[in-house]
């Protein structure tokens, strides 16, 4: 299986975002730019893979500033790491004005893909190839979210495990919550 750079599957979907999609503040509901979202990364991760994809999960959505209707939005993906079956989509939402020309980043989301073969079993995904500083940093920096994504989910898990209700209900005083049963005297 040769290699595949980023530029192979790199893709873009541009949508034009119509009242249909408004919340009732009138902005674009966080759920359409989610689904524009895995479409897109669909896409790319399909592209690369040269098979079906699933997606496994959707890191980083921050929602930087507001989408409007009216505003051109173009999500533009790239893979940034290859594992065995799994791939790792950067996406960068832009969200254009088209009547004064302006430009806003609304947010950069990563989304795990995995190949699937004929049998719906995970298959093996070609090698990305790093034609740059910039592929190669986005590969590292994947590694690193990684690394750090299996330490937050093991310390989490940890701490829950051990987490002892009632010893603990004192924690919440001063935050935004009432306890609304009787709690046992220690």
């Amino acid at each position: 299986m040769e290699p595949r750079s980023v530029r192979y599957s790199q893709s873009t979907l541009t949508e034009l975002m119509i009242p249909a999609y408004a919340n009732f503040g009138g902005k674009i509901h966080g759920g359409i730019l989610l689904s524009l979202i895995d479409k897109v990364a669909y896409t790319c991760a399909s592209r690369h893979a040269g098979a079906y994809c699933v997606t496994v999960s959707v890191d980083g959505v921050d929602f930087l500033q507001p989408v409007e209707v009216g505003d051109l939005v173009s999500l533009h993906a790239s893979v940034n790491y290859v594992g065995r079956t799994s791939l790792v989509i950067g996406i960068r939402v832009i969200a254009e004005n088209v009547r004064n020309r302006t430009q806003r980043h609304t947010n950069t989301s990563y989304v795990t893909m995995v190949a699937k073969g004929d049998n719906d079993k995970p298959t093996v995904v070609p090698e990305l190839l790093l034609e740059n500083e910039d592929d190669a940093r986005r590969f590292l920096e994947a590694i690193k979210r990684r690394e750090l994504r299996e330490k937050y989910k093991d310390a989490f898990d940890n701490a829950i495990t051990r987490l002892d209700v009632q010893h603990n209900l004192g924690q919440l005083t001063g935050h935004r919550c009432v306890v609304g049963w009787k709690r046992k005297e220690d």
